[in-house]
């Protein structure tokens, strides 16, 4: 749904799949504290799941982080 909704805007985006790549999701997880997929991050900000991602295009804050 998060890529869904990144490609309806136009957005390019990286996609990691942390599939058999335990190291880095135990890193990823140590530095953010939450164990769900996806995580998202704009411009080396971490945005949350898809629920926040959601949340803040709800609240037309999206836009806007999106241009920084």
């Amino acid at each position: 749904m998060a890529k869904r909704l990144l490609d309806k805007k136009g957005l390019t985006y990286t996609e990691i799949n942390l599939d058999g790549k335990h190291e880095l999701r135990e890193q990823l997880m140590n530095k953010i504290k939450r164990r769900t997929v996806p995580q998202i991050f704009i411009n080396d900000v971490h945005i949350g799941g898809f629920d926040d991602l959601y949340a803040l295009e709800q609240q037309k804050k999206l836009d806007a982080l999106l241009a920084k």
